[in-house]
C-alpha cells in the first residue's frame, strides 16, 4: 500500500519516517480548532434556554438545536475523513474552519428556530471536514509511540480546558451580553488559527483510490436523521404513531442499505477492514453508547440548573465546571496508568464511575444541594469519562496506516456523534413522555409542574446510565486487548 508505514519501536532510525520539525507547533494550531469545536457546543447547551425562549422553540423541537449539528458532523464525518485523505489534510482543514466560523455567523443572526437548526446542521457539515482532517494531521505527524501517547494527551486537556471555557464564557456572553454571541465568538478563534495554520502545518495526503463514495454518505445520514425524527415524532405522537414506525422503520432500512452500498462500493465510505479488527470494532461500539448517554444528560442538567434551580446563565456554567475538572485529572491519571495496565481495565472502570455518577442524578429534587450531592456526582462522571475516553481514543487509533488514518479517525468521532445524536432525540423522548405522565390526575399548579419537570429529568438520567452500562458491557465482552499490544500498535499494517 503506498504511504508511510509505521514501524515498530526499536526499528533502525533509517527505516523510519523524519518527524516534522514543526510538529509541536502544529499540534498548538489543531489544538485552538479543537477548542473552538468543544467551546462551540458546551456554550450552545448554557445557551439553549434563552436561545429557546427568544425564538420560540418548543420543548419537543430544542433538542434539534443539539441533534442538528451532531447528525450532520455524525452522518458526514467519513466522507470529510476521505475528503482529507485524498484532497489533503491541510487544504480540508483549512476550509472546514472558515465554514464552521461562516455557519456560526448564521447561527449567530439567526431569527427564527428553523434557521438556527439550519445553521447548526451547516456547522456540523464543515466540522465534518475539521475533525477528522485536525486528527489524520496528529496521526501523521507524530508517528513514534511515546511522541504520539504526548500528542493525543495534550490535544485532550486542551479539548477538556476548552470545554471548561465553554461554559463560563457561554454563561457570561448569555447573562451579560445575548446568546447570539455564544455562536459569533467563533469567528475570531477560526481566523487566529487560520492565520497561523498557513505557515505550520505541513500538507499530506493519501495515495491511490481517491474517488468518494456519494451514495453512502447520503444513505447514512439519510437513515440517522430518519431514526431521530422518529424518535421526535414518539414524543410528539407517541411510540405506537404510523409516522413513529415509519421514520424508525425507513431509518433502519436506510442503515442497512448504508452496510450493503459499503460492502460492493469499490471505495467505500468506511472500509470494513477499520472495523473487523476487534479491539478497534469494540471501541467503536463503546463509543457510540456512552455518546448516546452522555450527550442528552449534560443537556438536562443545563435546564434543571436554569429552570429549576434559578441559576443565572454564568452561575450554571462554574456550577458545570467539577465534570470538566474530573475529566482534566482522569486524562492525566490515564495517560500515566495506560502503559502500565492497559485500555480495557481503565475502560470499563470508567464506564461504572459514570454510570454510578449518571445514578446518582437521579435522585435530585427541586432543592437538590450543590455541594453535597450535585458536586461529587459531577465530578465523578468527569473521573469517569477521562478513564474511557483518554484510552479509547488510543486504542480506536493506534496501528492504523496512513492511508486509511482520516477514515479512522473520522469513524471514532462519527460514533461519539452519532451516539450522542440518537440519544439526546431518545432522551429527549423520554424525558416529555415522563413529564406528560407525571402531569396525568394532578393539578398543573407550579410547584406540580416543577416537580414533573425534575421527574422528566430524572427519567431522563437513568436512561443515560443504561446505555453507559451497555458500553461497559461492550468494552468487557469485546476487547481483548493486552497492555503490551498498545506499545506495539503503531507497527501494525492492516491487510
Amino acid at each position: 500500500m503506498p504511504g508511510n508505514t509505521l514501524t515498530a519501536p526499536g526499528a533502525p532510525d533509517a527505516m523510519a519516517p523524519a518527524a516534522h520539525p514543526r510538529r509541536w507547533l502544529a499540534l498548538a494550531v489543531i489544538a485552538i480548532s479543537q477548542l473552538m469545536v468543544v467551546l462551540d457546543a458546551t456554550i450552545v447547551n448554557i445557551a439553549l434556554p434563552q436561545a429557546q425562549l427568544s425564538l420560540g422553540i418548543s420543548d419537543a423541537d430544542r433538542q434539534w438545536v443539539v441533534t442538528a449539528y451532531t447528525l450532520t458532523f455524525g452522518g458526514l464525518l467519513l466522507l470529510g475523513g476521505r475528503i482529507a485523505d485524498y484532497w489533503g489534510r491541510k487544504r480540508t482543514f483549512l476550509v472546514g474552519m472558515v465554514g464552521f466560523a461562516l455557519a456560526s455567523a448564521i447561527g449567530g443572526l439567526a431569527t427564527t428556530g428553523g434557521l438556527l437548526f439550519a445553521a447548526r446542521a451547516l456547522q456540523g457539515a464543515f466540522g465534518a471536514l475539521l475533525a477528522p482532517a485536525a486528527l489524520a494531521l496528529l496521526t501523521v505527524l507524530f508517528t513514534e509511540a511515546k511522541e504520539r501517547a504526548k500528542a493525543f494527551a495534550v490535544y485532550g486537556a486542551i479539548a477538556g480546558g476548552g470545554s471548561a471555557v465553554g461554559l463560563v464564557l457561554g454563561g457570561v456572553l448569555t447573562e451579560y451580553a445575548n446568546w447570539r454571541w455564544c455562536l459569533l465568538v467563533n469567528i475570531p478563534i477560526a481566523a487566529v488559527a487560520l492565520f497561523a495554520a498557513i505557515p505550520l502545518v505541513p500538507e499530506s495526503r493519501a495515495h491511490g483510490n481517491t474517488r468518494y463514495d456519494i451514495p453512502g454518505a447520503v444513505v447514512v445520514t439519510a437513515g440517522l436523521v430518519s431514526l431521530v425524527y422518529g424518535f421526535t415524532k414518539a414524543a410528539e405522537d407517541g411510540w405506537d404513531a404510523a409516522a413513529t414506525i415509519g421514520f424508525i422503520a425507513a431509518g433502519l432500512v436506510l442503515l442497512a442499505a448504508f452496510v450493503v452500498i459499503e460492502l460492493r462500493s469499490s471505495h467505500p465510505l468506511l472500509p470494513l477492514r477499520i472495523l473487523l479488527d476487534r479491539n478497534r470494532g469494540g471501541a467503536y461500539i463503546a463509543s457510540t453508547l456512552i455518546g448516546a448517554g452522555l450527550f442528552g444528560a449534560f443537556l438536562f442538567l443545563t435546564f434543571y440548573f436554569q429552570v429549576v434551580l434559578r441559576y443565572t446563565p454564568v452561575k450554571a456554567g462554574l456550577a458545570s465546571l467539577p465534570v470538566t475538572a474530573g475529566v482534566l485529572v482522569a486524562a492525566g491519571v490515564a495517560s500515566q496508568l495506560m502503559p502500565r495496565l492497559g485500555a480495557k481495565p481503565l475502560m470499563v472502570a470508567g464506564a461504572v464511575l459514570a454510570a454510578v455518577a449518571m445514578l446518582s442524578l437521579t435522585q435530585i429534587d427541586v432543592d437538590t444541594s450543590f455541594i453535597t450531592h450535585l458536586l461529587p456526582a459531577q465530578v465523578v462522571l468527569g473521573l469517569g469519562l477521562g478513564f474511557t475516553f483518554v484510552p479509547l481514543s488510543s486504542l480506536a487509533l493506534v496501528g492504523v496506516p496512513e492511508h486509511d488514518a482520516g477514515a479512522a479517525s473520522a469513524t471514532l468521532n462519527a460514533t461519539q456523534q452519532v451516539g450522542g445524536s440518537l440519544g439526546t432525540a431518545l432522551l429527549n423522548t423520554m424525558y416529555t413522555s415522563a413529564v406528560a405522565a407525571y402531569l396525568v390526575g394532578r393539578v398543573p399548579d407550579p410547584m406540580t409542574q416543577m416537580k414533573a419537570l425534575v421527574h422528566g429529568y430524572t427519567v431522563a438520567f437513568a436512561w443515560g446510565a443504561a446505555l453507559i452500562v451497555l458500553s461497559g458491557l461492550a468494552t468487557l465482552l469485546l476487547i481483548k486487548v493486552r497492555k503490551e499490544d498498545l506499545s506495539t500498535a503503531n507497527a501494525v499494517q492492516m491487510g
